[in-house]
């Protein structure tokens, strides 16, 4: 088997290049090793939390012990499926800030100021503001993927909003527009009541071309001849081929198995590849380097009046639930649940939010598996730049095993200090007026954790992942020793071969990763077509003018 490219993962990006290169006429071969996206608990919003864990759905990664965690291994949710982390996902949407941007262009990656990836976020999208507000100027209008907001009709969704406002925050009708700060409501890739991920944003329409063939395998490594990329081995129905690409190989396969790939080819520091036996074809240190992730806790806030999802947790509810997505595709089961957010600074002197907020009008863990009985309600709430980074190596030269994954979370002193902020900041705004109809005690931490001793073990024990892991192939200049891809994608070292997923990004964006992975499938796309990338914009985003002095 042939194509012009050969791009290996059916994720965000790989879906939306596999889209934009079928589109100006180029063959395009995807590898995929996981399954269908069809079914209810992938489609279904408000079954979110089952993809995750399922071993049909996801790689079943854990990290090393955290050293910093009390050694904990932490679950690494990954979509092996169709449609990638896509299809597993919150499917909440958020671009970023725009000063994330500039700060890519600042490390090297040229291009890649806001001002170049604006234009990138409003192609790929169809907003659809359901009566929220926003500038539809700031926003796209004829794009592949679908962004709609939840009807926001349970009063504690509404409350959190309000508290924001009420404890002195700014509000936003639109965060992802002109104005990023404040409290307002979430976008979410949900179209009729359905996940609308980037498998059916742009891999079927694709497929529906003759030029894109979709291919179920195992890649096992990148295939270089002379210094060249030619293609990609791969394990399919239990034989080891070769699917050869005649212009370019692309690994669009996540910040953890982008680098393992990259490794497992000869790609990264001599001397772990060494260690492995593995011919060194690039010596790269910088592959596997740079894992970056957002870490969040629950706080939880008991509920005083029966107003939260706990009436749909018993087995009936669910069925009930389930039932009337199923026949109406409505309900609460067409919501993802999570639609007011919040994006605050932490402190005066930060110019731009540093905590994100994700509401939830029910007490329980984001895997669904463990519900505080009774009514209640959560803020997950983390910092978004933890300044802590860690690695991806290998753990054998099998390609069947799992890789080696430390995100060395917690390891910077000031990690500790921000979340100490993070459940400060939250208890106030629980505090606040718009909460006094159904604020009952609270569940966790719990009022008697106050001290910054008692605030730190309670986040050694319960902090979470919000599985965010980029940066491991990080984009810079061609001379920075420690970039693995330059401007236009292109491993450095390596002709023919590029890397286009959130394993690129130089640091982790403000805010939850999908929607920066689409438009990097995106930008890079027009980077491999040679035609050109779309006009930079002139629009000037929000910055709070009094930043330096205050914090809200």
């Amino acid at each position: 088997m042939e194509a012009d490219y050969v791009i290996v993962g059916a994720g965000s990006a790989g879906c939306a290049m596999a889209w934009r290169l079928t589109e100006a006429g180029r063959s395009v071969i995807v590898i995929e090793h996981g399954g269908s996206d069809a079914g209810p608990f992938i489609n279904m919003p408000g079954a979110l939390s089952y993809p995750m864990g399922m071993t049909m759905y996801d790689w079943g990664l854990r990290t090393e012990p955290e050293p910093h965690l009390d050694g904990r291994r932490m679950v690494v949710p990954r979509g092996k499926v169709v449609g990638g982390s896509s299809s597993i996902n919150g499917m909440i949407y958020v671009r970023g800030h725009a000063l994330d941007y500039d700060h890519w262009a600042e490390q090297g990656a040229a291009g890649w100021d806001y001002a170049h990836v604006l234009p990138y976020f409003k192609r790929l999208e169809t907003w659809h503001d359901g009566g929220h507000g926003g500038d539809p100027s700031w926003r796209g209008t004829d794009g592949p993927l679908h962004v709609t907001r939840g009807a926001r009709r349970n009063p504690l969704t509404r409350a959190f909003v309000k508290a924001g406002g009420q404890a002195g925050y700014q509000l936003t009708d639109d965060y992802n527009g002109k104005k990023n700060e404040g409290f307002g409501p979430y976008d979410a890739t949900i179209w009729k009541g359905a996940r609308w991920s980037a498998a059916k944003a742009y891999l079927r329409p694709a497929l529906r071309r003759d030029t894109c063939t979709l291919v179920r395998a195992l890649a096992r490594r990148i295939v270089i001849d002379e210094g060249r990329a030619i293609g990609v081995e791969v394990r399919r129905k239990g034989r080891i081929e070769t699917i050869r690409a005649r212009r370019e190989v692309i690994l669009a396969a996540s910040a953890i198995n982008s680098p393992k790939l990259l490794m497992l080819s000869g790609i990264g520091p001599a001397d772990h590849l060494s260690e492995h036996g593995i011919e060194v074809i690039a010596d790269r240190p910088g592959v596997g380097q740079n894992l970056q992730d957002h870490l969040e806790l629950y706080i939880q806030q008991a509920a005083t009046k029966p107003v939260s999802l706990y009436r749909y947790w018993s087995l009936l509810g669910k069925a009930y639930v389930g039932a009337r997505w199923l026949v109406t595709g409505r309900g609460p089961g067409a919501s993802n649940q999570f639609e007011s957010a919040g994006f605050v600074r932490s402190r005066a002197g930060i110019r731009y939010p540093d905590i994100q907020y994700h509401f939830l009008p029910i007490a329980v863990r984001y895997d669904g598996r463990t519900a505080v009985k009774g009514h209640g309600f959560q803020a997950h709430v983390g910092p978004m730049r933890s300044k802590s980074r860690g690695h991806i190596r290998l753990s054998t030269p099998d390609p069947d095993a799992s890789p080696e994954i430390r995100f060395n979370y917690m390891a910077h002193p000031e990690d500790w200090e921000e979340f100490r902020t993070c459940i400060r900041l939250t208890r106030e705004i629980f505090a606040q007026p718009a909460f006094d109809d159904f604020r009952g005690r609270e569940i966790s931490p719990g009022a008697d954790v106050q001290s910054d001793a008692d605030l730190d073990a309670f986040i050694r024990a319960e902090v979470e992942s919000a599985y965010h892991p980029c940066g491991t192939c990080r984009i810079g200049a061609a001379d920075d020793p420690m970039a693995v891809v330059d401007p236009d994608c292109r491993v450095i070292g390596v002709d023919g071969l590029r890397v286009a997923d959130s394993s690129i990004f130089p640091r982790i964006t403000n805010g939850n990763l999908n929607a920066p992975s689409i438009m990097v499938g995106e930008k890079a796309a027009d980077h491999i077509l040679g035609k050109g990338t779309l006009p930079p914009s002139n629009a000037e985003p929000w910055i709070h003018p009094d930043w330096r002095t205050c914090q809200r």
